[in-house]
């Protein structure tokens, strides 16, 4: 049973910040360059909190954590954020440009989610979690106490939710922002309690799929443990800890986009196109390409060859080889997993490419020692082709198509696990829209 809560979101006031100057991209989507231009946009950008500078005289009493805890604190001893006065629900609208070049919107709602082991079957996760992202993240939400980030969620219905939530033509947004992608958000606040009792109760019976987040729910369900074991006897089960907010939308929503995540391997000690060549004939049919091609042909080429099963593209420095039709010698390297695992492109990378035949240790590709996960085809083919500096030297470049939300969902519901970074749910959700404070 999904328990889903309205709350008293803390917010930026408007009257003191502009949107723009403070709002940022997730925490893990934060280049160095990004975090530079956070903070020169605004003394109250909301980096400093979520991903603050780390100094090489950082220590117990004085280091990112504490700095974080005290501009919380700071802000809202200022009223630059503050507390809303009615508990609510937040319908969203994300409107941007889809692959295609086509306008898309994509709307959803914020409200707090019961934090649900994996075990009672309320929410799904469909991809593998690093040790490190979550104790960082642990770490600042001890140091808070409030989640300042969204965590993205899908559930399924036929629309009556989104019907439910859709503003009037003439309901003007509590918050409107455009960022730096070119991406239009749009909040509204929503505190009608007979609206707000009719989402709770259709969103009672919802299996919840977590799209984007897994760290920082593993993370919320590590602290609701510590509270717990702190409380002793005298935990509640409806303690502020007992929740998170949550970023809801419906995965038949036409606005919802999945890209592709490829992969960069570099820095091998030793690393050969043509052994690369021959030794993936044992488990794919591989057809070498003009290498020249661009990211547009690339895209186009994969997603041509993707609508009859498996299409990999592997790129090196001045050679380009499709990969498809698996042979029987791939299934022995995918021995163990469901035929549901088995038939994923990201999978099949992983096991039979990465592992199989360029024998990175599933401990190297945890830990990423040699490769780097890579949105744009463009930037990877410009790694690998050393035209950008990037992360060690760049040794082949895999590019593959999207996860469609079916396999996610499937995978996630017969409580599998994707290797990490398999989808890419693009746009991303802004952080320092709404948050919610245990305190």
């Amino acid at each position: 049973m999904a328990d889903i809560l309205p709350f008293r979101a803390l917010r930026y006031d408007l009257q003191q910040v502009t949107a723009a100057q403070v709002v940022t991209q997730p925490y893990d989507k934060i280049t160095p360059a990004m975090q530079e231009r956070y903070y020169a946009a605004s003394p109250y950008n909301l980096v400093r909190i979520i991903l603050g500078r780390r100094e090489s005289e950082d220590n117990t009493a004085d280091n990112v954590y504490t700095r974080a805890a005290a501009y919380s604190r700071e802000w809202r001893a200022q009223g630059i954020l503050r507390q809303d006065s009615l508990p609510s629900v937040y319908a969203c609208s994300q409107t941007f440009t889809g692959p295609t070049g086509t306008g898309v919107e994509r709307r959803g709602f914020v409200a707090l989610g019961r934090v649900e082991d994996y075990s009672a079957k309320v929410v799904f996760r469909h991809e593998q979690t690093l040790a490190k992202p979550k104790a960082d993240r642990l770490d600042l939400l001890r140091s808070t106490r409030v989640h300042y980030e969204q965590l993205f969620l899908l559930y399924e219905d036929s629309g009556e939710i989104d019907s439910l939530l859709a503003p009037g033509p003439n309901s003007a947004p509590t918050i409107d922002v455009t960022d730096e992608y070119g991406v239009a958000h749009r909040v509204w606040q929503v505190s009608d309690a007979v609206v707000i009792a009719s989402i709770q109760e259709k969103m009672r019976d919802k299996k919840l799929v977590i799209a984007d987040g897994h760290h920082r729910y593993e993370t919320a369900l590590s602290f609701r443990n510590e509270c717990r074991a702190a409380a002793g006897a005298g935990s509640s089960v409806d303690a502020p800890f007992e929740f998170v907010m949550l970023t809801f939308v419906n995965m038949n929503n036409p606005g919802l986009v999945v890209l592709p995540t490829h992969r960069v391997v570099h820095s091998l000690d030793s690393f050969s196109a043509e052994d690369f060549q021959n030794s993936s004939h044992a488990f794919f049919e591989v057809e070498e390409i003009a290498p020249e091609l661009d990211a547009a042909r690339a895209t186009a080429l994969l997603r041509e060859r993707g609508h009859t099963g498996t299409a990999l593209l592997a790129v090196t420095a001045n050679r380009a080889f499709v990969l498809h039709s698996p042979k029987p010698a791939a299934s022995q390297l995918l021995a163990g997993l469901s035929a549901r695992q088995q038939s994923l492109d990201v999978v099949q990378l992983h096991k039979v490419l990465l592992e199989g035949v360029l024998k990175l240790s599933e401990e190297s590709i945890r830990n990423q020692q040699n490769l780097s996960y890579i949105r744009e085809a463009s930037e990877a083919l410009a790694l690998v082709r050393g035209q950008t500096s990037g992360k060690g030297s760049a040794n082949i470049a895999f590019l593959m198509n999207a996860c469609p939300v079916q396999q996610v969902r499937d995978v996630a519901f017969a409580g599998e696990v994707m290797p990490q970074k398999s989808t890419d749910f693009y746009p991303k959700l802004l952080s320092g829209l709404t948050a919610y404070a245990l305190d």
